[in-house]
């Protein structure tokens, strides 16, 4: 059994000793992990009637540091007495046994909890994204952009040329404009499909991350739409089937209302041309091999483009508690007679790939700027709401 003493963080009034105390509990947290025990964090709120005593436990917590200081100052500053010691030993991620804490079949959502996610499937999710990606798991950033076209990789490297890059070929490439607090830019290369958006969200998730932005194309469905075009998603036609059973069809899926205003104030103000709307996700690339019974679903659902991850990206933001938003660009017409073709696509990536990601960048500037302890989630909140992250 390790030697750490039990450390507790209480509000004294001075702000510059609550600073100093938060650090040195995420500095005994990381210590209890490398010593192999996972870090137990015992909340007491005395004013609660109901869920005074709140605990959790976590794995190798200098990933999400950032977080777990702006949570623990938020918790202390509201009168939360807060205790990290040390919990039972790490569980070995090639132990079978490992699966019982990883199954969310077995949520109780009728019981506060302090953090989304058991240690166990922190440490799993953190691995994961560290062999998808290519990089350090503690590289990535708070603002996190999907796409799947090198272009706009080559974008992202060319505006920010000493950002960290993937050391090996992998499958989902990911770059990091390293900035303090973990304030900058992450790019992920996610590849094109559902089960790729789902692979790379579910572990994205342990991170919580400020925002998540899918930066895409798109086939446009009406005949006032160009090429080039941009569509900025209200909503979503979920017919890409991966989280139909963790999320019902029925729940509503919307991006969030802060994002998307702040993406179409950089839209408006550039003078782009662009509409708001359902973005209609599928499964099938090749659904233009069943026109019939795809055409009837966009014509029901009023849908104004469609893809392949943004649906996706945006139910698993609202599973689990992550401001999310959707800006495409149309690259083809395929019900007007403008399918997407190599040569005219060529075209179009070389015109529209610098234009469309530094809408993004900018947009994620001004929510920076108006919102700098991250964006309002109480939109995406419910009465199972774990303690850190807003709930109360």
């Amino acid at each position: 059994m390790t030697d750490i003493q039990d450390f507790t963080i209480k509000n004294t009034g001075n702000q510059d000793t609550l600073s100093q105390n938060i650090s040195a509990a995420c500095d005994m947290m990381t210590r209890i992990y490398s010593e192999g025990y996972y870090p137990k964090m015992k909340v007491y709120r005395s004013w609660s009637e109901h869920n005074p005593i709140i605990e959790g436990e976590f794995a190798k917590p200098e990933v999400y540091r950032w977080y777990l200081q702006r949570e623990l100052a938020k918790l202390s500053r509201s009168g939360a007495e807060v205790t990290i010691s040390p919990s039972r030993k790490t569980v070995s991620l090639n132990d079978p046994k490992i699966l019982d804490a990883l199954d969310e079949d077995h949520w109780d959502f009728t019981k506060k909890k302090l953090f989304l996610f058991p240690a166990e499937r922190i440490d799993l999710s953190l691995d994961r994204l560290e062999h998808y990606t290519g990089t350090d798991a503690r590289n990535f950033q708070r603002y996190i952009m999907f796409t799947n076209y090198d272009m706009h990789v080559e974008v992202f490297k060319s505006r920010f040329p000493d950002c960290v890059c993937p050391g090996r070929k992998v499958q989902m490439p990911a770059y990091h404009h390293k900035m303090d607090d973990n304030l900058g830019l992450t790019l992920i290369n996610i590849g094109v499909g559902p089960s790729n958006a789902k692979t790379i969200t579910d572990h994205i998730a342990v991170l919580r991350p400020d925002a998540m932005i899918m930066v895409g194309h798109c086939g446009g469905l009406r005949n006032r739409q160009e090429i080039g075009d941009f569509v900025l998603a209200s909503g979503y036609m979920r017919s890409d089937g991966v989280l139909d059973h963790s999320i019902p069809k029925n729940v509503p899926i919307t991006p969030n209302h802060l994002l998307n205003h702040h993406l179409q104030s950089v839209l408006n103000k550039e003078g782009m041309t662009y509409r708001t709307g359902t973005v209609y996700t599928i499964d099938n690339r090749n659904w233009e091999f069943m026109k019939q019974r795809v055409v009837q679903e966009i014509h029901t659902s009023r849908s104004i483009a469609i893809d392949m991850e943004s649906a996706t990206v945006a139910t698993n933001g609202f599973r689990y508690r992550i401001p999310n938003a959707t800006l495409l660009c149309v690259s083809d017409k395929p019900l007007h007679g403008q399918p997407k073709l190599g040569q005219a696509a060529q075209t179009f990536y070389q015109n529209s790939k610098e234009r469309h990601l530094d809408i993004v960048i900018r947009a994620i500037a001004l929510s920076k700027k108006h919102f700098p302890g991250g964006l309002p989630n109480a939109s995406i909140r419910a009465m199972d709401e774990p303690l850190m992250g807003g709930g109360s």
